[in-house]
């Protein structure tokens, strides 16, 4: 119970969460352990290495947190890693960073040191330090955790946002900068701002290195091979494992210098700090820490941490960190309203926030008035700190290819083991030398565990890798390429996925209303109510840039309401609003330094519309009274939570301030007063959205003219979205893209679910999802619209059936389709799918299994998204644009970016084509990666196996291979083989059948050990038929058992060697060497599988070109000696007939062979299950038994207009809708 009591968690509830156990060391231990290390000549001391747990455990007794010298960590994740750390003790005058007590009146000492030197005389210890207490902390990953005594726990401290601030708390008690002394107060807690790659020694490199199991294993042969005096073959796993350690050492030293170099480029600058009211001096980035303000210059800097923009405007580029290269406007924090009174949280204040390592382009800021961000989080607490950790200590792979690679691995231990019983058993029997009985007993070993297994199996995975990188995909994660192999399901954000090119974004058409326009372009009909106008749409109109309209209200929303920018004369900013701007040929101009300097307001940017398109005074006496350049004043950036944005402008010359909006249509009316909405709102947008068009509302509000400049700065956008005027519509046709219709059909012919995942309107989303046949025209699609609980009314999900679009109808036909079994498909927005997943988690599992649409999506959903698909047994994969999908790529089993850039931390792949035809060629890659994994593990396996038959075999007449014989079957077929049949090119199509996921499954097994039974069985019967043959005897140098073409050269050979004190020359070798190595080719062959997942063998002509030359130099040998060869092989001479015989032997062995793997892979799975009787069995993925059990579920999917309440999960009501 005091066990359990004792575990703590640190990083609860977070991805690194870990459990922590307290230990101190333990004398009698330690000496106990030093022994073992001595009596196991150094074995148990790499054990411990290898086993950190073991190691604690070993030399250390448990204790309490509070007073532990040691602590072992276990992460709390599927893959249970073990860390030991060790706690050492700062002095400090506070016990947390934010502390304030006498910090002022203390000279502050960093006094990080160890246990061991840390016990300072009580009297000399105040003397120094005057009231200062012990904390005690550990570093495990770059991180650094200190003791709570309240808690009574190690805590992480981040940086500022530990405060739980508000917003408006930011601007009051965080905007002055900290003084020195509480600078370097909160630098013992935070270290220096700097997040440093250290560069390891190659000495250090090559100590790790060496002690990998792998490599000790190598080492532990190459002894017991010299002990056997197979100093040649020894000699040649030496200078194999030497090549080997020296090209991971370069690899991995290589990759260490480009993280450093990359982090380094930006990480240490001059930077400008705020000290009190206007003091501002210049130091050194490392010296920030949380609270510290720094002035952003005007031509902008590297960031050097996170910080909070709390003054002034900002232009950056994100793209180190997203992989998305718009520049991304940002804002002052807001300080007053209801956002000011939110708590600052770091993701949903991104539009504020600076992040560590984006390049800031330009800034803007009153003169005198510098713009400024006050620090939030520094060194590897920063986001690209995160990034950097991830890339440094990267989690391991959970693919179940390496599990069952370790537990085929024990298996050849087991097969081993037999092997060194029967070795000890047989030796003593034949009186054999203790040494020798040693030695031939752990040779055993060797031999059955394949050391080249890790190198040859990572072979597919690097060519895999390179032939990726031709086709535009790079991957920062080799490893994941395999798990490509397995994709079951494919999320796409339509934006990246349907939406046409930056080129070509497609036609826009404006929907414009009607009051909000001069009279000339639509009146106002009479309506019932007593002089009030019918409000409604006026007729489209396809060209905003028409001199009619270029003094409306709702250009001018089109030509302000944005986030662009001039970047090198260029305009730059988001697609979407470069295409908005564009139609209406307005022309925008952004103040040069020089001009701000000569005014003392903030030069705003200035829109204004061309020359020739102002219209005359005389065609319109509204237009003289109203000036056409605007003054853009203050952004509000577009949320993705708040699906909107909005800016405050001026018109020159002007009095009072205007504010327009812009966003999702929905919203936007919300915002809007009810009576300046059309009354055909909803049908209009529906008309639209139903066929797929992008529709974007726009509003209008004048602002009281006693707003100034300032009093606009800190002005909260709630105050200003409110009580607008509602202008009209904006239509966009979002062209699908060419390949992507052909793209998602290639995907589902291969049994690959797609998904949409999109922050656009639900109609929208269900009519692209026709149009690119993701749903298909006789398919239902039920819409969940889930309300959150209200009053006393529960939480509901009304069950909403859209109609079948008419033009996939038959004149002929019915509108009313009966569903079919499956023919139907979920459609869930963002706000239900929160709602469901509160309030309605025993739906959800179902609902995931047949919902395809998921629109208004933010991006922490779709991030919970992945993970309720991986909930289900899914192997997911994410293709999105890097920007708002960076934590759902990041969490999918496979997340590709579709990016300009050659690498982007946020996700493993990154593709350069901006379209998903990437999706396919990393999927077909992936499975030709993972069969290629499959092959090589089973050709290594059976490689181990046929040369431990071999060497059972010989064992029985105490004989052996010889050295050369080891060394040519071990380079010259082995190697080559090994990695020439990895180069095998992916299939050209992607086929229903998906590769196997595991090494432990019924067809596979059955495969290696029906060929290991074949390779048995015809070496037993080489072995004996040899025994049998007349003119068999007992080999001796003197033996002359060749057909008598050339007696006497081979007499005189027999009688020069010298003598075989080991027994290699004998008949029996030289049978079963010749009959092996034959069966290594074989089932190489055999197993280089071609179709459906790779290219056919014969294509791979490197390979092909491999065993035809080893063919021929095998059979040249067998049936035309060569005594030089033989001599060098150690190959006794053996009647023409004989070879001959061997020969059919091996033929009969290849026939055996490949009619047995073609059986296999035609009726293996089939023989399999009836043997077992396993037909019937459930699945074991968790998704296919869900969809047997909705089969017979007759209340699902839920009728048309139906009603389920969250208080009676199995109560449907049906309503009229």
């Amino acid at each position: 119970m005091k066990t359990k009591e004792e575990v703590k968690l640190i990083n609860q509830g977070l991805e690194d969460e870990m459990e922590v156990w307290g230990y101190r060391l333990c004398q009698w231990k330690m000496i106990l352990v030093g022994v073992g290390v001595v009596c196991s000549g150094g074995l148990l001391l790499l054990l411990l290495y290898w086993l950190p747990e073991w190691r604690v455990k070993g030399t250390c007794t448990r204790t309490s947190l509070k007073d532990a010298h040691i602590l072992l960590l276990r992460t709390t994740d599927e893959f249970r890693q073990w860390f030991r750390v060790k706690v050492c003790v700062i002095l400090a005058p506070g016990r947390k960073p934010f502390d304030l007590d006498s910090l002022h009146k203390t000279q502050l000492q960093n006094g990080d040191m160890d246990h061991n030197v840390c016990f300072v005389h009580q009297e000399h210890h105040e003397k120094i330090y005057g009231h200062h207490v012990r904390i005690k902390h550990f570093t495990h990953h770059t991180t650094r955790y200190f003791w709570n005594e309240e808690m009574q726990n190690f805590e992480l401290y981040q940086g500022l946002e530990d405060v739980k601030m508000s917003c408006a708390l930011v601007h009051s008690e965080h905007s002055s900068g900290l003084s020195k002394t509480l600078q370097d107060y909160r630098r013992l807690f935070f270290g220096e701002n700097e997040i440093a790659v250290r560069i390891p020694s190659l000495f250090k490199l090559l100590i790790k290195e060496v002690l990998n199991p792998f490599y000790i294993f190598q080492l532990f042969s190459v002894i017991l091979w010299s002990a056997e005096n197979y100093f040649y073959f020894a000699s040649a796993i030496v200078f194999m494992s030497i090549i080997s350690i020296a090209t991971s050492l370069y690899t991995i030293r290589k990759q260490y210098v480009m993280l450093h170099n990359m982090v380094a480029a930006h990480s240490v600058v001059r930077v400008s700090v705020c000290r009190g009211n206007k003091d501002i001096e210049q130091a050194m980035s490392t010296e920030l820490v949380p609270g510290d303000v720094i002035s952003i210059p005007a031509n902008g800097m590297v960031m050097p941490c996170d910080a909070i923009l709390f003054q002034g405007n900002c232009v950056v580029n994100e793209s180190m960190l997203t992989g998305e290269s718009v520049p991304v406007t940002k804002t002052s924090l807001p300080s007053s309203g209801d956002d000011a009174a939110r708590l600052y949280d770091m993701e949903e204040h991104k539009r504020h926030t600076l992040f560590c390592g984006t390049h800031v382009i330009q800034t803007r800021y009153y003169t005198g008035e510098l713009v400024k961000a006050v620090v939030v989080r520094t060194g590897f607490s920063t986001e690209k700190g995160q990034l950097v950790r991830s890339i440094l200590y990267p989690k391991p792979t959970d693919f179940k290819l390496y599990r069952d690679a370790y537990l085929f691995l024990l298996c050849l231990v087991g097969v081993a083991g037999i092997g060194f019983i029967y070795t000890i058993v047989l030796s003593i029997m034949s009186k054999v030398p203790a040494k020798t009985i040693i030695i031939e007993s752990l040779d055993i070993i060797t031999i059955t565990v394949p050391p080249a297994l890790p190198a040859a199996m990572t072979a597919g995975i690097v060519y895999a890798q390179r032939r990726l990188k031709r086709t535009g995909i790079f991957c920062i994660s080799p490893q994941r390429i395999n798990m490509c192999g397995q994709l079951n399901l494919v999320c796409f954000d339509k934006n990246g996925k349907y939406g046409a090119g930056k080129e070509e974004e497609g036609s826009m058409v404006a929907q414009l209303e009607s009051c909000c326009l001069s009279e000339k372009f639509a009146g106002s009909n009479p309506g019932p109510g007593p002089g009030r106008p019918q409000r409604r749409f006026s007729p489209p109109e396809l060209d905003a840039a028409n001199e009619s309209l270029v003094n409306t209200m709702f250009v001018a929303c089109m030509a302000t309401c944005h986030s662009l920018t001039r970047i090198e004369g260029e305009l730059s900013g988001d697609p979407l609003d470069l295409k908005m701007f564009g139609a209406t040929g307005w022309i925008l101009e952004e103040p040069t330094e020089e001009e701000t300097a000569l005014h003392n307001l903030l030069m705003p940017t200035v829109v204004r519309p061309p020359k020739h398109s102002t219209p005359e005074a005389n065609q319109n006496q509204q237009v003289q009274d109203k000036s056409c350049e605007i003054g853009i004043v203050r952004q509000f950036p577009f949320s993705s939570a708040l699906q909107r944005m909005s800016v405050v402008v001026r018109r020159l010359g002007e009095k009072h301030m205007e504010a327009f909006l812009k966003g999702a249509p929905e919203v936007v009316a919300s915002l809007c007063k009810p009576h300046k909405v059309p009354q055909s709102f909803t049908e209009t947008l529906e008309s639209y959205t139903r066929k797929g068009f992008r529709v974007i509302a726009l509003a209008h509000r004048q602002l009281e003219s006693k707003l100034s400049w300032h009093k606009v700065q800190n002005l909260s956008r709630d105050l200003i979205e409110t009580n607008m005027d509602f202008l009209g519509l904006i239509i966009m046709q979002n062209k699908i893209k060419p390949e992507t219709a052909g793209v998602l059909c290639e995907l589902q012919q291969a049994n690959i679910r797609t998904l949409m995942v999109t922050g656009d309107n639900m109609l929208t989303a269900i009519s692209v999802a026709r149009d690119c046949g993701m749903v298909r025209p006789h398919e239902k699609v039920i819409i969940a619209d889930a309300v959150p609980p209200k009053d006393s009314y529960p939480a509901s999900i009304t069950w909403c059936y859209t109609d079948i679009p008419a033009q996939t109808v038959k004149d002929n036909q019915s509108a009313e389709i009966p569903m079919e079994e499956g023919a139907h498909h979920f459609a869930v927005s963002g706000r239900g799918f929160a709602v469901i997943t509160e309030h309605f988690p025993h739906l959800l599992q179902k609902l995931t299994l047949r919902a395809t649409v998921f629109a208004r999506m933010a991006p922490d959903q779709k991030t919970q998204l992945v993970e309720i698909l991986q909930g289900v047994d899914y192997i997911v994969g994410m293709c999105g644009d890097g920007a708002n999908d960076c934590g759902a790529l990041k969490r999918a089993h496979s997340g590709i970016s579709l990016s300009e850039l050659e690498a982007s931390v946020a996700s493993p792949f990154t593709s350069s084509t901006s379209n998903i035809s990437c999706v396919p060629n990393l999927i077909r890659e992936g499975r030709a990666a993972l069969i290629t994994s499959f092959c090589v593990f089973k050709f290594m396996a059976l490689y181990s196996i046929i040369q431990y038959i071999s060497v059972i075999l010989l064992y029985w007449i105490l004989s052996n291979l010889g050295d050369f014989q080891f060394l040519f079957i071990d380079l010259v077929i082995i190697l080559i083989i090994a990695f020439t049949m990895s180069l095998n090119p992916a299939w050209k199509e992607l086929v229903w059948r998906r590769p196997p996921s595991s090494l432990i499954s019924g067809p596979l097994l059955f495969s290696v050990l029906t060929q290991i039974l074949t390779c048995l069985a015809f070496q037993v019967l080489a072995f004996f038929l040899v025994q049998k043959q007349s003119w068999y005897e007992t080999w001796t140098p003197q033996s002359d058992a060749c057909n008598g073409s050339r007696p006497g050269f081979y007499r005189s050979l027999n009688v020069t060697t010298s003598p075989d004190h080991k027994n290699i020359r004998n008949y029996e070798n030289t049978s079963l060497f010749y009959v092996s190595s034959f069966q290594y080719l074989m089932v190489a062959i055999v197993f280089s599988k071609g179709k459906p997942f790779r290219q056919p063998s014969y294509k791979n002509w490197p390979f092909m070109l491999s065993c035809v030359g080893l063919y021929s130099f095998l059979l040249f040998i067998m049936l035309y000696p060569v005594p030089a060869i033989d001599r060098f092989l150690e190959i006794v001479c053996v009647p023409h007939d004989w070879r001959v015989t061997l020969v059919i032997i091996v033929a009969a062995n290849a026939v055996v062979s490949f009619l047995l793997e073609e059986a296999n892979d035609r009726w293996g799975a089939t023989f399999l299950s009836r043997l077992f009787c396993q037909r019937n069995k459930p699945p074991r993925v968790l998704y296919k038994q869900l969809a047997l059990e909705l089969q017979d579920a007759a209340d699902w999917p839920p009728k048309p207009s139906s009603v389920t309440y969250a208080s009676d999960p199995l109560l449907c009501i049906s309503a009229s809708l």
